[in-house]
């Protein structure tokens, strides 16, 4: 069984409701996952691998894709969770753990050049294929997150947010989700203007100031959006300042002298007397 029960504190008690020699009883919770994938054992198989992918929606980067197969007859590791509700540390130490207990697990990754080449989506679909067939035990049925997707040739079962219902399906959650914060975090060491090791390739300020000071690597996806409106962006920048170059070269620069009269005009004619004049001068000689 992989149901999980948490235990919460003891519920409050008084002396009206409780002797002395009684012991307060604990308050049973509800239980962690569904019952998705005892249902689907029971109608498919005892072998079910979980598959999901991160990396839809960075604008850097691959998209990686895990499938693991949990054994079916051992309780749920305690703390799995949803990755994206999981701090770094508690998602390596679990992915430890995850892997010492697995039947079987294996990874799959799409390109961006494949990323741009056929759309996200179908990639994200290539990744999942790619660590299903990659599994070295044969899974009875597979469970994805998310909606069915009509490209993979796989026969699987849909759930919706399953990385927070189905365990299996959390536990390939995580195991994407440190792979490919890895991988960014190699990458940002050849590319350190971008702090990938921070952002993973998603767009953050620290991301889009190293696109706009220092261009775009082969690692991003000049197929998104906001690669596409950046580099829009710097290109109007960049005509920009060319225009304005061409005008201060149209007008001249102004030398010191120029400046200077310049300067003398923009200062209004004081009154006749000489000691004002006497003033005015002083003054311009004490303007730096």
């Amino acid at each position: 069984m992989q149901d999980e029960v948490e235990s919460g504190p003891p519920p409050q008690s008084t002396p009206e409701n409780q002797t002395a020699n009684e012991k307060p009883r604990r308050r049973r919770r509800r239980k962690r996952w569904t019952t998705i994938e005892r249902d689907l054992r029971l109608e498919k198989g005892p072998l079910l691998a979980g598959v999901d992918e991160v990396g839809r929606g960075p604008i850097a980067g691959p998209v990686v894709a895990c499938a693991v197969i949990m054994p079916p007859d051992t309780r749920a590791i305690v703390g799995v969770d949803d990755s994206k509700r999981l701090t770094h540390d508690q998602r390596v130490r679990l992915a430890v753990k995850i892997r010492q207990r697995a039947v079987a697990y294996a990874l799959g990754a799409a390109s961006v050049r494949e990323i741009d080449t056929i759309n996200i989506y179908q990639a994200s679909v290539l990744a999942m294929q790619r660590a299903l067939t990659r599994l070295r035990v044969k899974p009875d049925h597979v469970v994805i997150d998310g909606r069915a997707m009509r490209t993979l040739p796989i026969p699987h079962t849909a759930v919706v947010r399953g990385d927070r219902r189905c365990f299996s399906v959390a536990c390939a959650s995580i195991l994407a989700k440190v792979t490919r914060d890895l991988l960014m975090t190699r990458l940002g060491q050849r590319y350190p203007h971008y702090i990938w090791d921070h952002n993973a390739g998603y767009t953050t300020r620290e991301h889009v100031i190293g696109l706009t000071s220092h261009g775009i690597t082969p690692h991003h996806r000049k197929s998104f959006c906001r690669i596409s409106d950046l580099l829009l962006e710097l290109e109007h920048q960049t005509q920009l300042e060319d225009r304005e170059r061409l005008a201060l070269d149209d007008v001249g620069i102004p030398d010191e002298d120029e400046l200077d009269d310049e300067l003398y005009d923009d200062i209004e004619p004081a009154d006749d007397d000489s000691e004002s004049h006497d003033d005015s001068d002083r003054q311009l000689e004490q303007r730096p």
